[in-house]
């Protein structure tokens, strides 16, 4: 069922429709939270900007913002109901982010960079920030590096070169994260949903083109019945984005 307050949107002012949104996704990511109780896994949510054609931004070095103001704080708001939330370290390199909740009110998540040759600059916002030390993910041989400015996790490395994503969330688990809000980049996106384990997702999709550097890469599909599948699809307008969001399914799983 949906949620109720879907019925009265014709008839609410423009200004209340933000509000009502976070309201569905919050309700939303609740119900599908308490469905994975039994999984001692962090539950993962996928939330990034896209254009109409699949690109995050022109290049996989330079950023671009897409959202539109009430899309951003829809964002912020999304931050607020997660424990934590994680970047790869291209997003810290190219972005400089803050990870923090600025457009409305709430608590800031926990920051974590995925970093397996732990390249986290020292002057960046999150090797500074006053507020909570950033966890960076790194490689076992990193991780005895000395920095005063990050707390270091190691975790093994898995295929690829990359990260071990499942040991990665085990030891997120362990240090009492329960829920994990993935922004980016676009190889950390397509690692969780190569891995099967991005769990949901918030798309916001702006009315541009691109032609540029695109948010999900290759997944090693050969077949649609391979195709990972979003059900169910909640839509709402947010002026001129479109905001996505949905539980995924991967083949062979039980629904």
């Amino acid at each position: 069922m949906g949620s109720p307050c879907l019925k009265y949107m014709g008839t609410l002012p423009f200004a209340a429709m933000p509000t009502i949104i976070c309201e569905q996704i919050e309700q939303w990511l609740q119900d599908h939270r308490r469905s994975m109780q039994t999984q001692q896994r962090p539950q993962v949510t996928l939330c990034y900007a896209q254009s109409w054609d699949g690109a995050l931004a022109l290049s996989p070095d330079e950023s671009l913002a897409l959202s539109n103001a009430q899309s951003m704080r829809l964002t912020h708001r999304l931050r607020s109901m997660h424990d934590g939330i994680l970047v790869g370290i291209g997003t810290v390199l190219a972005d400089d982010p803050q990870l923090t909740v600025r457009e409305c009110s709430g608590q800031s998540p926990q920051p974590i960079v995925l970093d397996s040759q732990l390249r986290m600059p020292r002057a960046s916002r999150l090797s500074q920030s006053q507020g909570q030390r950033c966890w960076v993910i790194t490689s076992a041989e990193q991780a005895q590096s000395v920095r005063e400015d990050i707390d270091l996790i190691p975790v093994a490395i898995g295929e690829h070169g990359s990260l071990d994503l499942v040991l990665a969330l085990q030891a997120l688990w362990q240090r009492g994260i329960r829920s994990v809000m993935v922004e980016g980049g676009a190889r950390v996106i397509s690692g969780f949903v190569r891995a099967g384990l991005a769990d949901a997702i918030v798309l916001t999709v702006a009315p541009s083109l691109v032609g540029g550097y695109k948010a999900i890469g290759n997944l090693g599909i050969h077949s649609r019945a391979q195709l990972p599948r979003i059900a169910p699809l909640h839509t709402q307008r947010l002026e001129d984005d479109l905001i996505m969001w949905g539980n995924l399914h991967y083949p062979g799983e039980a629904r």
